[in-house]
């Protein structure tokens, strides 16, 4: 059986149900690189360029893992999920990235996902089917299955990094926090230094931008004044602004890498957002150089400032 070898990085998270249930369902054997550790990490830093960011880097590392493991490797370019809107530049050019970067790669099979309507993705994966030489009529299925799949990939997500996500009611007397950011920075454990597991045992439930709906985030992310470029951005600021404006969450992290161009113009306005409701609002920003030990002191310190608020309704910091 032929192995297909998936990264675990940036898009992974968003899509690795439906194209696992899709390639198993084609008779090809899917790997997955394992969960980011420093040695991915280091794998990634000496074959990524200095000024790529840390998800990027990471990336990197879980492909040279794979590249001696399989028979090929999976890497979509997500170029467009939704008409006029875009991804990250550097998502865009990851191939291009990888090919100068790391020596002796497998074959890498890198369909172009630009969605316009629900049809383009139909013809993607079956191009895709092609290229494995599967028959139309395998595709068909195998495309039918991974679509029936796929409607799993929010619950999925949740319980991997949620601890008893399964007892969705709130337990009294526990604040709720919003934790926002791009897929790969909220869902890796590594990256975010297990920032939600501590939050969790710190005694807070956790939402994400997984809680909303498709509709809901873009009905709220249509309210600014400029239309958002990119589909991530879209559903980060639609997710912030429904909860905050219900009333949902107690507070919000937001989780961003070091360099990330689009975060630099997404927190703003979720943080003014965040100000006029009152809502304690933080960045943590990652890098390869960042301690954990930092990390823990500014999630106790944010935990305690809220807590002095709940006391005193008065404890209002200023917003610069």
């Amino acid at each position: 059986m032929k192995k297909v070898g998936m990264p675990r990085g940036l898009y992974y998270y968003d899509y690795y149900l439906l194209w696992e249930a899709y390639f198993n369902s084609l008779n090809l054997e899917v790997v997955s690189s394992i969960k980011t550790n420093k040695d991915i990490l280091d794998l990634g830093i000496a074959s990524c360029v200095d000024e790529a960011c840390l998800p990027v880097k990471i990336y990197h590392g879980h492909v040279a893992y794979l590249k001696d493991k399989v028979d090929c490797i999976f890497i979509p370019k997500y170029i467009r999920l939704h008409k006029k809107e875009y991804n990250c530049p550097k998502h865009l050019g990851i191939v291009d990235m990888l090919n100068s970067s790391i020596e002796n790669l497998p074959p890498l099979i890198t369909p172009k996902i630009e969605l316009n309507n629900k049809a383009d993705f139909k013809n993607i994966m079956y191009s895709v089917g092609r290229e494995f030489k599967k028959s139309n009529k395998e595709i068909k299925n195998a495309y039918k299955y991974a679509r029936k799949t796929f409607s799993k990939q929010d619950d999925w997500i949740q319980k991997m990094v949620i601890p008893d996500y399964n007892k969705k009611e709130l337990k009294k007397g526990r604040i709720k926090l919003l934790i926002l950011g791009h897929s790969y920075n909220v869902y890796d454990d590594f990256l975010n230094m297990g920032l939600i597991k501590k939050l969790y045992n710190k005694g807070v439930d956790i939402a994400t931008v997984n809680d909303i709906n498709e509709n809901e985030y873009r009905l709220y992310s249509y309210n600014k004044n400029k239309r958002i470029f990119w589909t991530q951005g879209r559903k980060i600021i639609g997710t912030a602004y429904s909860l905050i404006e219900g009333h949902k969450v107690d507070g919000i992290i937001y989780i961003s890498a070091f360099g990330c161009g689009l975060d630099s113009v997404l927190i703003y306005p979720i943080e003014k957002k965040s100000h006029d409701y009152n809502i304690p609002f933080m960045t943590i920003t990652f890098d390869e150089h960042t301690g954990e030990a930092g990390i823990d002191t500014r999630i106790e310190a944010f935990l305690d400032m809220m807590k002095w608020r709940s006391e005193s309704e008065n404890y209002l910091p200023s917003f610069r």
